[in-house]
């Protein structure tokens, strides 16, 4: 397209390209809220890349209804998504929207914010979100305008409140717990847990059956699967999947996957294998595991290469 980066030079670059809208997919399916716990509801999206025909909604999303208000636990891929989304709470609680969580700066996880504009929610990131937002919010806003038009695309919305490390959200009768993590997935990943269900919320720290996507460390992303198993929590609700899992079997199909990227790669680097030859063949044993494999796979293998070949 005219005017925007080939997605081969924004990849090589340092630009992830992960859930950016592309052309000619399938349509997504019909959605529909389900109820996962006690005023806890999530959207799956389907495992798709984004398009005109699914609005780039293809991220699970959702809200918790506590006694104050509502807290969006992710706001959506876009404008038209995140209004879906208001429209879904609207048919459950005239409560008033407080608190809207935007988990990390990918598109399909944030674009939907300025949807709940209105309600003038605390925006709540990553410390370290601001920045990358600075960095990619337009050039992610330029793609969706491309495919979706301006109408529904959505604008950049900052956090308001940004997480350092910890904090904490009560909404009367139930306090959700908030951790910035390291450098992982992306650099501004945040998690939450339900202190009332124990239900833990990990974003895209946690991809269940589609394939991961590598935009931050790998080393990281192992060192913070480990926090996420230390929290004892026993279900999530990742950032693509089902709408819950068991956390310790999804955690560990996760962790398979990045360990066997890492261990491959560092053989590659250590025998002198060009990049354009690894990948194609690191980590392919996984290959008939993940869904979107083909498209995901090649570029982790790129992060990984540009990660571990300085150790």
């Amino acid at each position: 397209m005219t005017g925007l980066l080939s997605r081969r030079e924004a990849v090589f670059g340092g630009l992830c390209l992960c859930c950016l809208p592309t052309l000619g997919r399938a349509a997504a399916e019909t959605f529909e809220m389900r109820e996962v716990g006690p005023g806890i509801y999530v959207r799956c999206g389907p495992h798709e890349e984004a398009s005109a025909q699914n609005d780039d909604a293809i991220a699970n999303i959702g809200f918790i209804v506590g006694r104050d208000g509502v807290l969006v636990t992710e706001s959506g891929g876009s404008l038209a998504d995140g209004q879906w989304l208001r429209s879904e709470i609207r048919k459950r609680t005239e409560k008033p929207i407080r608190h809207v969580v935007l988990t990390h700066v990918h598109p399909d996880h944030c674009f939907g914010a300025a949807a709940f504009a209105e309600d003038k929610p605390a925006f709540i990131g990553h410390h370290a979100l601001r920045a990358a937002l600075d960095a990619r919010g337009d050039y992610y806003r330029q793609r969706l305008v491309d495919i979706l038009g301006p109408e529904k695309a959505g604008s950049v919305v900052y956090p308001t409140q940004a997480v350092t490390d910890g904090a904490e959200i009560d909404l009367g009768d139930r306090t959700l717990r908030l951790t910035a993590h390291g450098t992982a997935h992306t650099n501004c990943d945040l998690s939450m847990i339900d202190t009332a269900s124990g239900l833990l919320f990990p974003a895209d720290l946690l991809f269940v059956n589609r394939i991961p996507s590598l935009d931050g460390s790998l080393l990281g992303w192992l060192r913070e699967a480990e926090r996420l198993k230390a929290t004892g929590a026993a279900r999530a609700v990742p950032g693509h999947g089902p709408a819950s899992v068991d956390l310790a079997p999804a955690l560990a199909d996760l962790t398979r996957y990045l360990r066997l990227l890492r261990d491959e790669t560092r053989k590659a680097i250590a025998e002198d294998v060009p990049i354009e030859k690894a990948v194609q063949t690191i980590a392919q044993s996984e290959r008939d595991r993940w869904i979107l494999f083909d498209a995901y796979n090649g570029r982790n293998v790129t992060q990984a290469f540009k990660e571990l070949e300085w150790e």
